[in-house]
């Protein structure tokens, strides 16, 4: 379903990602196992078209994503967590999982909504509450359900376990074995696998930005 090749990433002249070789297949879930600083933020959001691609290639089902623009990825059905959440404060949480739908005018989203809320029924319970009263596995859990309002197809998770509590942690593993049974494909980064290695089909172990086993 995605398939990346060789890819090289500079950020500011500065050598990030080196020849890396990286395949995902239709509800698979795959995860990218690195230390902090070994290249996995920047790998997603390379994929994501958020960071130019020096070399290398991006396919999704044969078509090359290198040089197309960030925000098409949502009308492909990728759906990205950053690991910092990136929550607007001044909005519910709601609201912020609707985000997607504003910005791409997802017609019909009640649909999608419904079924997210099914998929993590923590997020319609605070649904009205403003996003800065969340904790931060709350706060988790809702950048997970905005991802999902457009990630129909491919789900890029970017630390999903870390910095939470345990029993949301395993919560969070929960759901993401539920999306699995739906068909969702999903590239987990974590620093380590401890959360949600039950879940996990394929592991790619990165250090130093290069894929040093799989």
């Amino acid at each position: 379903m995605l398939a990346v090749n060789a890819l090289d990433v500079d950020i500011n002249s500065t050598p990030i990602l080196r020849g890396i070789q990286l395949e995902i297949n239709t509800g698979e879930i795959v995860g990218l196992i690195g230390r902090n600083g070994a290249g996995k933020t920047t790998f997603l959001r390379s994929v994501m078209g958020l960071l130019p691609v020096f070399n290398g290639s991006i396919l999704h089902k044969d078509e090359e994503l290198r040089d197309l623009p960030g925000y098409r990825r949502a009308h492909m059905g990728f759906g990205y967590m950053p690991e910092d959440r990136r929550l607007v404060p001044e909005m519910t949480a709601e609201q912020n999982i609707l985000v997607p739908v504003w910005s791409t005018n997802i017609e019909g989203y009640e649909t999608r909504l419904k079924w997210i809320y099914k998929i993590i029924p923590e997020c319609e319970k605070f649904k009205e509450m403003p996003a800065t009263s969340l904790s931060g596995g709350q706060q988790k859990l809702v950048a997970l359900a905005r991802a999902l309002m457009v990630g129909k197809t491919l789900l890029l998770l970017d630390e999903p376990t870390e910095g939470i509590a345990p029993v949301l942690a395993q919560r969070m593993g929960e759901i993401l074995a539920s999306l699995k049974k739906e068909g969702v494909s999903i590239i987990i980064a974590e620093s380590n696998d401890a959360h949600v290695a039950d879940v996990i089909d394929r592991t790619y172990v990165i250090e130093r930005g290069s894929i040093v086993e799989s």
